[in-house]
């Protein structure tokens, strides 16, 4: 039975991720912080042990669980708008993270995860492969990269596997209600009209089914690893196109109610910029065994049975 520490276990990653690992037999110890209100999106399993510890104290955590086999770091403070430029908040992100590369370490973990994020990348006009040099804007972004270019060698020394996962959009019950397809969903359901921008950009939109299958499938190559190595691999669907056809095939698939009013939403500072992630290096890792199994479409209705489900 694999053993594996996952922080930031109540939040919309980490709660899936921690779900298909138990569904796969494994012990999994969520890393909450004391006091949370969302302890209650975590699965409840007689192999997920809850441990009371907040990103500033991770090494608490290592006389609590004594050992395990892969630790995902999937916590990050501030992402909301109000702190998401906060230079203060984010090196405290980045000096947290780093002393989860340690916790992993004396744990005797083999592999180190963490959730990094499309926004590393920037403003370009290429295809985003793992290759391309980072030009992030937000200080969440150059946190993101900031957190890599030091775990990248840490992990090195201390004989640990690290994969940085960089996610797109990755949509789902669950996720923030402010993020479009939440927003999109919600409210065209009620008839109600929603504000966008003109939606001509690249987009890509991954169901959170698949993004937590395909870091699962990812952990079970990493771990077969002989010798440590550090990867970054973008977490992403195939399915990339103009974001206005993505919000029609929602509109679709909630039965054509609401009303779509293009330009007239303010976009952030660095506007309508467009996405085209390259997945090439999560294929051949995965060497087969991860496929996607949702189309868009089916995530839609797969996220509004949930939210039916629950009474939403």
């Amino acid at each position: 039975m694999d053993h594996i520490v996952i922080s930031g276990a109540t939040g919309f990653l980490g709660s899936n991720l921690a779900r298909v690992f138990l569904e796969n037999g494994a012990k999994v110890y969520a890393l909450v912080r004391p006091g949370s209100k969302h302890a209650d999106t975590l699965p409840r399993h007689e192999n997920l042990i809850t441990v009371p510890c907040s990103l500033s104290n991770v090494l608490d955590c290592v006389p609590f669980i004594g050992k395990a086999d892969g630790f995902f770091h999937f916590a990050w403070g501030g992402v909301n708008r109000e702190e998401i430029d906060s230079p203060a908040v984010q090196a405290q992100n980045v000096a947290g993270s780093l002393d989860c590369v340690r916790a992993a370490a004396k744990l005797g973990c083999r592999v180190f995860m963490d959730a990094g994020s499309r926004v590393e990348y920037g403003v370009t006009e290429s295809k985003m492969d793992e290759g391309l040099t980072c030009h992030p804007i937000n200080e969440y972004g150059k946190a993101k990269l900031e957190f890599y270019q030091k775990a990248a060698p840490l992990c090195g020394q201390l004989g640990l596997t690290y994969y940085h996962l960089r996610f797109f959009s990755v949509y789902g019950y669950g996720d923030h209600p402010w993020s479009i397809i939440s927003t999109l969903i919600r409210d065209l359901r009620k008839d109600q009209t929603v504000s966008l921008s003109a939606c001509r950009h690249l987009w890509n939109f991954m169901y959170i089914d698949d993004a937590v299958n395909a870091v699962f499938q990812l952990y079970r190559h990493a771990k077969k690893a002989t010798d440590p190595c550090t990867q970054i691999v973008n977490i992403a669907s195939k399915d990339t196109r103009p974001l206005r056809s993505f919000v029609e095939e929602v509109k679709k698939t909630v039965g054509e109610r609401g009303t779509l009013e293009y330009g007239t939403f303010v976009q952030a500072k660095e506007g309508a910029l467009s996405i085209q992630p390259v997945i090439d290096r999560l294929l051949a890792l995965t060497a087969g065994n991860y496929t996607e199994t949702f189309s868009f479409a089916d995530g839609i209705r797969a996220t509004i049975r949930k939210e039916e489900e629950y009474g939403q």
